[in-house]
């Protein structure tokens, strides 16, 4: 038994149509008891950050595939280890290698990994570049006309298929070989927001445009949105250059034994998205 958590996410739902294929019984774990899990995986809810919710979640687990970030997670991981699970996988991220600890989102990924790396679990992380999914958040600008208004636009990045994500993770989760490895993981090729949009246009067969948001626009937007210090955070990735994820690597390939997914082929499947 797998235990997956955010099972009803992008990478967590096609992680548990990745293991129910190979065979292996999943629990995927909800927060809401209402949220769909693909059929044949057995939906438990807990709450992540109180460990002790999570016993009957855990019970009888051997493997899981945990994100990072919650507030305990070393109580997470020792409720893991008590119930007997044997190895973890870890979604983390790049910025855990960006920057330091007084970046926000560096930091959270840095102490999940360290938690990780102290648990006496056998140990994957996987740190994924942007994923593909990230473009569902320009559906109410398409919804409402042809332009996409989107910042950084300078910035090149091979976004990855959270369904390759989930290939990497079941590859870790089922087989030996992967303990103690941190892997980098990306899509085919970079694209800037630019040609993100003008691929998009052709799935969706309509003539977008892309309009560059300038970075004191962004700031105010995003500002209203979350904490200063993660807008902070966002622009010493992609504004200051801390964070890189141009390099088309071939970990992908190398886990799973498929190239990575392109751009146009997860717009495709997903068209209905952008109404």
């Amino acid at each position: 038994m797998i235990l997956v958590t955010g099972a009803a996410g992008n990478v967590g739902q096609e992680l548990v149509r990745a293991l129910l294929g190979a065979g292996e019984p999943v629990r995927a774990l909800v927060r809401d008891q209402d949220r769909a899990v693909p059929a044949g995986a057995e939906a438990v809810t807990g709450d992540l950050n109180q460990p002790a919710s999570l016993a009957p979640a855990l019970a009888d687990a051997h493997g899981l595939f945990l994100l990072s970030g919650y507030a305990d997670m070393p109580g997470l991981l020792a409720a893991a280890g008590r119930a007997g699970v044997e190895r973890v996988v870890l979604l983390s991220g790049g910025a855990a290698v960006a920057t330091g600890p007084a970046n926000p989102i560096s930091e959270y990924m840095i102490t999940s990994e360290d938690a990780v790396r102290r648990s006496g679990l056998a140990w994957t992380l996987l740190r994924p570049y942007e994923f593909m999914s990230n473009a569902l958040r320009w559906a109410p600008q398409l919804q409402a006309g042809d332009a996409i208004r989107a910042p950084f636009a300078g910035v090149p990045v091979a976004v990855i298929d959270p369904h390759d994500i989930a290939a990497a993770a079941a590859a870790a989760l089922l087989a030996s070989g992967h303990e103690g490895q941190a892997y980098r993981l990306s899509g085919p090729q970079p694209l800037l927001p630019a040609d993100r949009v003008r691929i998009l246009a052709e799935v969706l067969g309509r003539r977008l445009r892309f309009e560059p948001q300038p970075d004191d626009e962004a700031r105010a937007e995003m500002t209203a949105s979350m904490p200063a210090a993660y807008v902070d955070a966002f622009f010493s990735f992609y504004v200051d250059g801390a964070l890189d994820e141009s390099q088309v690597l071939g970990t992908v390939g190398d886990l799973t034994g498929s190239a990575p997914g392109t751009f146009e082929a997860w717009a495709s499947r997903h068209a209905g998205a952008f109404g």
